[in-house]
């Protein structure tokens, strides 16, 4: 859905190919978000070869944002409960690699 809302309309190759996904893979992702409403996939052809576009709905690109939104809330209130604790500057030592004392 990013990717997609990130353009007007995208050729299916274009999504496929930046979202490393197979043909088949990525045409499941994108009938389970057109039946949701969330993109909207038009088939036509350039010459004689089929093609398929796609691009995000306004459903969708609200959909998108208000996931992005709830998945900030959520690293913010990691990021403030990793802050109130007393610890969490050892702790931050401790991912970094930094040696902790041995007591025992």
């Amino acid at each position: 859905m990013s990717l997609v809302s990130a353009t007007t309309w995208c050729e299916f190759a274009f999504v496929r190919d930046h979202a490393h996904l197979r043909d088949s893979a990525l045409s499941k992702q994108l009938t389970t978000l057109g039946n949701a409403e969330l993109v909207e996939i038009r088939k036509g052809y350039v010459g004689k070869r089929p093609r398929t576009w796609v691009r995000a709905t306004a459903v969708g690109r609200e959909r998108l944002r208000a996931h992005l939104a709830a998945l900030q809330q959520i690293a913010d209130r990691a990021e403030q409960a990793a802050a109130a604790r007393p610890d969490a500057e050892a702790d931050a030592d401790a991912g970094s690699g930094a040696q902790q004392p041995h007591t025992g």
